[in-house]
C-alpha cells in the first residue's frame, strides 16, 4: 500500500504527461523563463536599493545621491513591469496552447474507442473530462505552473541573500523554517485528497445534466422536471460540500503559512533592532534583512496557496491520463491488405458466437452460420432482443464475436482496416441520428466531397427536397441539436438521403421506414427500390409487409437462426414468423 507521500508523489507525476504539449511550445517557454529571470533578479534587487537608500541617501546631505537611489529604484520598477507584463504573455498564451492541444488530442482519441467502452462510460463523464479537467490544466499550466516556479525562485534567490545580508539572522530564521513547512505536509495531504473528490463529484453532476438533457423529450412527457432537478440539484450540492471542505481546509493552511511567516519576520525584526540599538548592525542592513525575509515569507505562502491547484490538476491530468491509456479492443490489423476493387458485398457468418461485455452470462448471438450473396436482399426478423441489431452491430465490428468469424468477399473482417470495411456499409438506423449543422451538411455526412447537386439529387430521392426546400434557408437551414427542428419523419428522411449519397456496396436498414406515413414511405421505398439494386442489402423490419419482397427471409430468436426462406415459404412452414405474420396481418 502506498504511503500519502509516495501517492502525492505519483500525482504529481502526472505532470509528466504534460512533457509532449511543452516541448512543442518551446519559444514560449524560453521567452517565459527569460522574462521570470529579469522579473525576479528586478525584485530580489529591490531590497539593496533600499539599503543604499537609508545608508548613503537618508544618512547623508547629498542630494544628489539619494536622487541617484530614487531613480535607481524607479528604474527597478520598470524593468519589472515589462518583464512582468512579457513573462504574462508568454506564460498565458502557453496555457492555452497546451490545454487546446491537449484537449483536440483527447476526444481524437475518444473517437477512436469501442462501443464496449461507452457502453460502460457516462457521455456526461467525458464531456466534463474534455471542459473541465482540460480547463484546470490550462489554469495551472498559464499562472498556477509560473506562480510556484516564481516563488520556488524568489524563495531561493531570497533564502540566499538573507544568508548574505546577516548568517547570524538567517540561521535565527532558519530554526522557525520547521513550524512552517510542517503544516504544509499535515494539510497538504487533506488537499490532495479532497481534491480529487471534488472533481468527481463534479464529473457526477456533469453526466446528469447531460443524461437529462440528452432525453428531454422524455423527461417534459412523464412531467418528471422536479425529480431531475432535485437530482442535480443533490449532485451540484454535493460537489459544493466537498469543494468547501477544500477551500476550508486550504484556507486553513494559508492562514497558518502566513501568521508563522511573518510571526518569523517579527522575532526576526526584533532581534535585529536590537543589534542596531547596540551598534552591532546598521539600519540599512536591517531593512535589507526584512524585505528579504518578507520575500521569502510572501514565496512560501503563494506556494501554499497553489499546491491544492497543482494538486487538483495532477489529480485531472491523472484522469485525462487514463482515458488516453484507454485502448480500443477494435482496431486496425498493420499490414491489412486492402479489399479487392469493386466490392461485391458478399458476406458470411461461420458459427457466430457472441456476449455483449456488459452482459457476459448471455448470448447475443448464439452458433449462428448466414451466407449472403452478393446483390442479395435479406430481411432480418424476429421479436425484440432477437439480434438483430446485434448482427448489424458485428458486420461494422463494432464488436468483434468471442467464437466464430465474419467474412466480406472471403476476408475475415478482423482482416480489413476498419475505415475500409465500414466504408463499405450505408447505414439507415431506426433512430436517425442528425447534427446540430445545416441540412445540407447533415446529408453531406454521407460522403463529406459531395458537391451541392449530389446533395440535392440524394433529398429528392429520399422525398425530402420539398419540406427542406420550404425551410427559411433552404439546404442551409440549421436544423438544431438532433434534428429537433423537423417531424421524426423528416429526420428520417434527411437519414435515408445521407445513406442513399453515401453509395455503398452494401446498405444496411434498420427500420428505414418506421417514421414515415403511408405516403411517404411508398416514395420513399421506391427510392430504395432503386438504391437496392446490383446491392447487398439487409433490412430489419418489425413490420412484416415491408420485408415481403426480400430475396430471402431469415427469421432469429433468442440469437439463433429459426427459420429463413421467402414470404410464402415461411407462411406455408409455419412457426414463429407464420405466428408473427397472423398477429400484424390480423391487427
Amino acid at each position: 500500500m502506498a504511503t500519502p507521500d509516495q501517492g502525492t508523489t505519483r500525482r504529481l507525476g502526472a505532470y509528466r504527461r504534460l512533457v509532449p504539449y511543452l516541448r512543442e511550445q518551446r519559444a514560449l517557454i524560453a521567452g517565459w523563463l527569460v522574462f521570470l529571470a529579469i522579473s525576479s533578479t528586478a525584485t530580489l534587487a529591490l531590497p539593496a536599493a533600499a539599503r543604499f537608500m537609508i545608508d548613503r541617501g537618508f544618512g547623508q546631505t547629498d542630494p544628489a545621491q539619494l536622487n541617484a537611489g530614487f531613480i535607481g529604484l524607479f528604474g527597478v520598477a520598470v524593468i519589472m513591469a515589462i518583464a512582468g507584463a512579457s513573462r504574462y504573455f508568454c506564460v498565458t498564451l502557453l496555457g492555452e496552447r497546451v490545454a487546446a492541444n491537449l484537449r483536440s488530442r483527447l476526444y481524437a482519441h475518444l473517437l477512436t474507442l469501442d462501443q464496449a467502452f461507452f457502453e460502460r462510460t457516462r457521455s456526461g463523464e467525458l464531456v466534463s473530462r474534455l471542459a473541465a479537467d482540460t480547463e484546470l490544466v490550462q489554469t495551472v499550466v498559464g499562472s498556477t505552473l509560473s506562480l510556484s516556479l516564481r516563488s520556488v525562485v524568489m524563495l531561493v534567490g531570497s533564502t540566499t541573500m538573507l544568508v548574505i545580508t546577516s548568517p547570524r539572522l538567517a540561521g535565527l530564521t532558519a530554526l522557525v523554517i520547521p513550524a512552517v513547512i510542517l503544516p504544509i505536509v499535515i494539510l497538504g495531504r487533506r488537499v490532495e485528497r479532497l481534491s480529487r473528490q471534488s472533481q468527481d463529484r463534479i464529473a457526477d453532476s456533469a453526466a446528469i445534466a447531460s443524461e437529462s438533457l440528452n432525453a428531454i423529450h422524455t423527461v417534459q412527457a412523464y412531467t418528471r422536471e422536479p425529480r431531475e432537478r432535485d437530482r442535480y440539484t443533490q449532485a451540484v450540492q454535493l460537489a459544493l460540500a466537498t469543494a468547501r471542505k477544500r477551500i476550508g481546509t486550504t484556507a486553513l493552511l494559508t492562514a497558518l503559512v502566513i501568521l508563522l511567516s511573518f510571526g518569523a519576520i517579527t522575532l526576526v525584526l526584533w532581534a535585529g533592532a536590537h543589534q542596531v540599538i547596540a551598534g552591532q548592525m546598521n539600519a540599512g542592513v536591517l531593512a535589507q534583512f526584512v524585505l528579504y525575509a518578507v520575500v521569502a515569507a510572501g514565496s512560501v505562502g503563494g506556494l501554499t496557496e497553489v499546491w491544492g491547484e497543482l494538486l487538483r490538476c495532477a489529480g485531472a491530468l491523472g484522469r485525462i491520463a487514463e482515458l488516453l491509456d484507454t485502448d480500443s479492443e477494435i482496431r486496425s490489423v498493420d499490414g491489412a491488405q486492402p479489399l479487392s476493387r469493386p466490392v461485391r458485398g458478399a458476406l458470411r457468418f461461420e458459427h457466430v458466437e457472441f456476449r455483449y461485455p456488459s452482459r457476459p452470462d448471455h448470448a447475443a448471438i448464439h452458433d449462428l452460420s448466414l451466407t449472403i450473396e452478393p446483390g442479395e436482399t435479406v430481411a432480418l426478423v424476429g421479436p425484440s432482443g432477437a439480434g438483430k441489431t446485434t448482427l448489424f452491430q458485428l458486420l461494422q465490428r463494432f464488436h468483434d464475436p468471442q467464437a466464430g468469424r465474419i467474412t466480406l468477399d472471403g476476408r475475415d473482417l478482423r482482416n480489413v482496416q476498419l475505415p475500409e470495411l465500414r466504408g463499405c456499409y450505408a447505414l439507415v438506423p431506426q433512430d436517425p441520428v442528425l447534427f446540430g449543422a445545416s441540412a445540407a451538411d447533415n446529408i453531406r455526412f454521407g460522403r463529406l466531397e459531395a458537391d451541392d447537386a449530389m446533395v440535392e439529387a440524394a433529398a429528392r430521392a429520399a422525398e425530402c427536397h420539398e419540406f427542406l426546400s420550404a425551410l427559411p434557408e433552404r439546404y442551409e437551414t440549421y436544423l438544431g441539436e438532433r434534428g429537433v427542428r423537423l417531424s421524426g419523419g423528416q429526420q428520417q428522411r434527411v437519414a435515408i438521403a445521407r445513406a442513399l449519397l453515401r453509395d455503398a456496396p452494401i446498405l444496411l436498414l434498420d427500420e428505414a421506414t418506421s417514421s414515415l406515413d403511408a405516403q411517404s414511405e411508398r416514395l420513399v421505398q421506391q427510392a430504395l427500390d432503386r438504391l437496392m439494386a446490383n446491392r447487398t442489402t439487409l433490412v430489419i423490419a418489425h413490420r412484416l409487409a415491408t420485408v415481403q419482397k426480400a430475396d430471402r427471409i431469415v427469421v432469429l430468436d433468442a440469437g439463433r437462426i429459426v427459420a429463413q426462406g421467402s414470404h410464402a415459404e415461411l407462411m406455408r412452414e409455419g412457426g414463429l414468423y407464420a405466428e408473427l405474420a397472423r398477429l400484424q396481418f390480423a391487427a
